[in-house]
């Protein structure tokens, strides 16, 4: 596992008061209008490591790994790479207990490189390449999810029958959920697993079956993302543990495993809900216990894949304010020095986001402000109508919570701006996860002219 050095950053008493939803809960206020998270002052951090710059709260991302483990004890939990990936975070989710689920050939190269069990690994997407595919199978990856009819026989060409690859198949149960039409994955119509309905899952689960060197283990669905409801999975699980049954009746084999996937909400804005794991937990085991003593099946093992849910809320992103500029109509717009590149979600989904000053007071009313990015688009908007004081400068920094997830594993290089470091805080110190890119990391790609 890789290890990073660390040295305090000092300065400020961690007494004050926690600020709550939706910042971490280590998040503190303290004299003179900085912000602890941590036990870190994000405006001292961002002197130190530069802006922009998301700060990732280790012990946030422990308690929340330990928070599934604790609701779910006979369950598997397997955190989502795609949310948000580094060695560190590889570290703290096996030292934690969990899987990991990786959906690329990057991710899986990445945590196994950090000494990530390969064992205790899924990989799942719905274009694998022959090359990713070979890759788990040299890595010994456990269980591959099946989301295609051409990777049958591609994937039982790379094994063998005396060492069998573990495989699910992924199914479309036809629930819509999730918050934005772009995320919800678990209906039909769209490219991701096969249906129920018409016969597409049977089908796959066939030709699996008749394949010696694949062992088929259970079912796997994704509904979406943003879900803070339970009411989604447990309309997901009925459908999928008849569709256990089914297999059991026709092929005579009951399958260990139902993965009911990710996509566990939480809390963006102040009044925001949040999927919380132990009602989760309670509710969709109960379901789970008599929907298969209903059918007389066998329980399976539960598998659930939280990302956004662990990730998400122990990050905070910090940006400077570059310009403040009034409008005729009276509108407010303070750009900043992120934007689109490091946070695409606000042009994507139309996400909503909480934001404050940070680093110095301010005796100013609040007022209406649009806190925008410095790329060349109309649309690179970070916050809507955020309540920040009339007195916002130019220098002034500004935290914007639950960044730690689908941020950062989503950004890109657009007007060729480099993205953000990475600074993991705890305990009062500060550590460099990942430096920034500069414009140098982009010239070393080229190769020609």
């Amino acid at each position: 596992m890789t290890t990073v050095s660390a040295r305090p950053i000092t300065g400020h008493s961690p007494e004050g008061s926690p600020l709550g939803s939706p910042w971490p809960a280590s998040a503190r206020s303290v004299s003179g209008g900085e912000l602890l998270v941590g036990g870190v002052g994000l405006a001292e951090a961002a002197d130190r490591f530069g802006t922009p710059l998301y700060v990732l709260d280790e012990a946030e991302v422990r308690a929340r790994c330990r928070a599934y483990r604790e609701a779910l004890p006979q369950a598997e939990v397997l955190y989502a790479a795609k949310a948000f990936l580094c060695s560190a975070m590889a570290d703290w989710v096996a030292e934690e207990g969990l899987g990991l689920d990786v959906c690329s050939a990057g991710e899986l190269r990445l945590a196994a490189a950090a000494g990530f069990p390969p064992q205790r690994m899924l990989l799942h997407g719905n274009a694998k390449t022959p090359e990713e595919l070979r890759l788990a199978r040299r890595l010994r990856v456990d269980r591959i999810v099946i989301d295609g009819l051409a990777e049958i026989p591609r994937l039982a060409a790379l094994a063998i029958a005396d060492v069998p690859q573990r495989v699910l198949v992924r199914v479309l149960p036809g629930v819509a959920a999730g918050h934005h039409a772009a995320v919800r994955t678990g209906v039909d119509g769209q490219k991701f697993g096969f249906r129920i309905e018409g016969g597409d899952a049977a089908e796959a689960i066939e030709r699996v079956l008749v394949q010696p060197s694949l062992r088929l283990v259970g079912l796997h669905c994704h509904l979406g993302s943003q879900i803070t409801e339970v009411e989604p999975y447990l309309a997901a699980l009925d459908r999928l543990v008849g569709l256990l049954a089914g297999i059991r009746d026709r092929h005579g084999v009951e399958l260990p495993e139902l993965d009911l996937g990710g996509g566990h909400g939480v809390r963006y804005l102040p009044g925001d809900q949040e999927l919380e794991p132990a009602d989760f937990a309670a509710r969709v085991t109960e379901r789970l216990l008599a929907r298969c003593a209903e059918y007389g099946l066998a329980l399976p093992r539960l598998v659930v894949e939280p990302g956004r849910a662990i990730a998400a809320p122990a990050g905070v992103a910090v940006y400077r304010v570059l310009s403040v500029k009034h409008t005729a109509d009276g509108r407010v717009y303070a750009a900043v020095d992120g934007g689109m590149s490091d946070n695409p979600r606000p042009a994507l989904y139309g996400s909503g986001y909480t934001v404050r000053l940070v680093g110095r007071g301010s005796g100013t009313a609040p007022t209406r402000t649009d806190v925008v990015g410095r790329h060349c688009e109309a649309g690179d908007v970070l916050v809507h109508d955020a309540m920040l004081p009339a007195g916002l400068r130019a220098g002034d920094l500004l935290a914007v919570p639950a960044a730690g997830a689908y941020q950062l594993s989503m950004a890109s290089g657009y007007n060729l701006v480099g993205r953000p470091a990475v600074v993991a805080v705890r305990d009062g110190r500060a550590r460099l996860l990942i430096r920034r890119e500069t414009v140098e990391d982009f010239r070393a790609r080229e190769v020609g002219r």
